[in-house]
């Protein structure tokens, strides 16, 4: 068994330890400490991979059916999940003395999504520091708002709750109404959106901002993803407020401040935070269609977040631009993409329309629910965001097994579960060009 294990690639053992994380976790909230009155093993599992892959889909209360002792097994998925195996791993062999080879920093390389294994190591403990530290300012802001309602321990355990579920954008309450009641409270709104703002733009940026104080220094994945966070945001504001202004069931009844934060909090969760603060299912049906499209994007690589990532969607926009203009080279900010990472680009937008496509297809079949709410849940579980019409709660077994494999190739990617079953050859011969009609 040793000697297979020391065999396997690095794609291989990532998703076997992922699944020996979750099958853990499945068997701890199983324990009858873990919840107030029984779980099914389906529900069990069901949780566990949803905290593991920071998604927020869940089947049962997480506030009403888990126990203190199933919350915190939950949090320490979340946060294992959202900050990666790998980093947990490497402060392990860093507080033990132990030497990390090669085979580890191949591991970490994959699982931070890295180009190179130069400064993986540095990578991790800045990671974890940097994570820690935010998720402290953020305990203390939020308790200010909590403990004087709630009581000291339970205000300070809500925003610590609250501040690692935002933070890996796991979209985990224990509200059974996620922040609803908080739809238009500032100091909510701006510190959970912060955290997942923070954690879904990529650490690689956060550390290169950190290093580079003028824009024309950063490196060309970070003024992408600065630009185009900042730029889809700013969209999405005005896109949910105009198309919910009048919506009586969402935020009508708000005054135009209430409005405005309320649009903001939900233009920027789909990119896959998870908190709502309004009734998802009572949305209107254009609002939802356009954050399907936010949930598809995600956030950053290198993030807590999902999705086929920001800079994966704009290097096919550009890509199709340059096809377009009938030119040559993909370009941005006066540097051109190599090809193999435009073509990595579309492996990874194909792998995964295929993924939607299938569960789509497998709900349809298993599910008697209306086709958007099917497809919601299903980008959604994908995306790893954790907003739900509704339809989670009531899915059948087939239903929640769908969606377990769903968020678990969300998370991971699918050119990690292509890597993983897929052979290496080198092509020993080069055929002559054919041209195929397109179009």
């Amino acid at each position: 068994m040793k000697t297979r294990m020391i065999h396997m690639s690095p794609p291989q053992t990532l998703i076997s330890v992922f699944i020996l994380f979750i099958t853990l976790g499945t068997f701890l909230l199983k324990l009858p400490s873990a919840t107030s009155n029984g779980i099914t093993f389906i529900d069990a599992l069901f949780t566990a991979t949803s905290a593991m892959t920071v998604t927020g889909l869940v089947v049962i209360d997480t506030g009403t059916a888990f126990t203190l002792f199933g919350q915190v097994i939950i949090l320490v998925l979340i946060q294992v999940g959202g900050l990666g195996i790998m980093t947990f791993a490497v402060l392990i062999y860093m507080v033990l003395g132990k030497k990390i080879g090669i085979k580890e920093r191949l591991l970490i390389q994959q699982a931070l999504n890295q180009t190179s294994l130069g400064g993986v190591i540095r990578l991790v403990r800045k990671l974890f520091i940097f994570s820690i530290t935010i998720e402290t300012f953020a305990v203390v802001f939020l308790s200010l708002r909590w403990v004087p309602e709630m009581g000291m321990a339970k205000g300070i355990y809500a925003s610590i709750f609250h501040s690692i579920s935002a933070f890996n954008n796991a979209g985990f309450s224990i509200w059974s109404d996620s922040l609803s009641a908080y739809a238009v409270d500032p100091l909510v709104n701006i510190v959970i959106t912060l955290l997942f703002i923070i954690g879904g733009i990529g650490f690689t940026v956060v550390f290169d901002l950190w290093k580079s104080k003028e824009f024309y220094h950063l490196s060309l994945h970070t003024k992408i993803m600065l630009v185009g966070t900042l730029c889809i945001n700013v969209v999405s504001l005005f896109m949910i407020f105009i198309l919910e202004y009048n919506n009586p069931d969402t935020i009508a009844d708000f005054s135009t401040l209430g409005k405005l934060q309320a649009a903001y909090f939900q233009a920027v969760t789909p990119r896959t935070a998870g908190f709502n603060s309004i009734d998802i299912s009572q949305m209107e049906e254009s609002s939802l269609f356009y954050m399907l499209m936010l949930m598809f994007i995600g956030g950053g690589s290198t993030s807590t977040a999902g999705g086929i990532k920001l800079s994966t969607a704009l290097i096919i926009v550009l890509a199709s631009i340059t096809f377009f203009r009938q030119k040559e080279h993909v370009t941005l900010y006066r540097r051109s993409f190599h090809f193999h990472l435009i073509m990595r680009a579309l492996a990874l937008t194909v792998g995964s329309v295929g993924v939607v496509f299938l569960g789509t297809f497998v709900l349809n079949l298993s599910e008697d629910a209306p086709f958007l709410m099917i497809l919601f849940e299903t980008i959604s579980a994908f995306g790893t965001v954790g907003l739900s019409m509704g339809l989670t709660g009531q899915l059948t077994l087939i239903g929640k097994l769908t969606l377990i494999f769903i968020m678990l190739v969300g998370k991971l990617g699918p050119l990690t579960f292509a890597f993983a079953f897929a052979r290496y050859k080198p092509d020993p011969v080069k055929y002559p060009n054919e041209d195929v009609l397109t179009g």
